[in-house]
């Protein structure tokens, strides 16, 4: 049987709740999955995000965060953990743990062979999440949890996260920037929040890459800089996985930022991943959903995302 594209998603990512007016809200997931039961991606194989584990979690977050999360969970309503774009809800985390468990169990479905590729539609993003403090709407970061794992479990020299999010994943890099068998590379808006994410940032072991674009950077200068900068260095990595930490929010309807992307940017650079992926990875891709907050571009990108990966 051909292997198809799986998606890892489920209902209790909705119950991450926060607030009225809040951009990370439960209607982004769920105008996603809208998007993805559209009749071409009918061949799409559906699974349900199993719980993650805390030894999974602490792959990357430390022991005591990952408790003081826990200790912080309210019984009702909202509280706030860094001033209050980050929050916790009675239901956040069943819906972090599905985050960490999709994410796992995709680099697993790769590894297996028992899919071509895996996006996980799980809320809320993770890229900013540090080893012991949330920030930027990010609570424990999926998608270098999910590298770690790889790395981990199935003994990977060279695993590479690579993300397109607008906003500079500091937590990913923090969490990468002393481990030799993790690449992390980004191309985000700069200045923009977190600040973070300068090309002289490059890791104690070479292992750093970030590709700052100005803002108003439109399709044909995000194009030539990742053709000059970022496939190259990926390339030279060679790595045996790759994670796609895949934000949205450089569309150019996107509220937050100052990108001008198109949705055949995202379908493109999709496809540039996977053509690395197929030549030293074995073709192993491993999606997972960050940023994105208006909701045409948000599922415009994620739909031609994902008609990357299925093609």
């Amino acid at each position: 049987m051909k292997q198809r594209t799986r998606v890892y998603t489920h209902a209790d990512c909705y119950d991450h709740q926060t607030g009225e007016g809040h951009p990370e809200s439960p209607q982004r997931l769920a105008l996603v999955l809208e998007a993805l039961k559209a009749s071409e991606f009918s061949a799409l194989d559906w699974q349900a995000a199993p719980m993650g584990t805390r030894a999974q979690a602490e792959l990357i977050h430390d022991a005591d965060y990952y408790d003081a999360i826990l200790e912080a969970l309210p019984e009702r309503g909202i509280v706030p953990l860094d001033g209050g774009d980050t929050v916790l809800s009675p239901g956040s985390w069943r819906a972090v743990m599905r985050c960490i468990g999709a994410a796992c169990a995709a680099v697993d479905d790769v590894m297996l062979g028992e899919a071509a590729n895996v996006f996980c539609a799980t809320r809320p993003c993770g890229h900013h999440a540090e080893p012991d403090r949330a920030m930027g709407f990010c609570i424990f970061n999926q998608a270098a949890i999910a590298a770690a794992h790889a790395s981990r479990a199935y003994e990977l020299e060279r695993v590479a996260v690579v993300d397109f999010d607008v906003h500079h994943g500091n937590g990913t890099q923090a969490a990468f920037a002393p481990l030799p068998g993790l690449f992390y590379a980004s191309c985000h808006q700069s200045p923009l929040y977190p600040g973070t994410g300068l090309r002289s940032e490059t890791g104690s072991r070479n292992n750093i890459l970030n590709v700052p674009l100005p803002p108003g950077c439109d399709s044909p200068m995000f194009r030539d800089r990742i053709r000059m900068d970022l496939l190259p260095a990926l390339r030279n990595w060679a790595p045996e996985l790759i994670v796609i930490s895949a934000g949205f929010d450089a569309h150019r309807d996107d509220p937050l930022a100052g990108l001008q992307l198109v949705d055949a940017d995202f379908h493109w650079i999709t496809r540039e991943l996977m053509e690395v992926a197929a030549d030293t990875a074995q073709g192993r891709v491993v999606s997972i959903l960050e940023g994105g907050y208006s909701m045409a571009g948000l599922t415009g990108g994620v739909a031609a995302h994902v008609r990357a990966l299925t093609s």
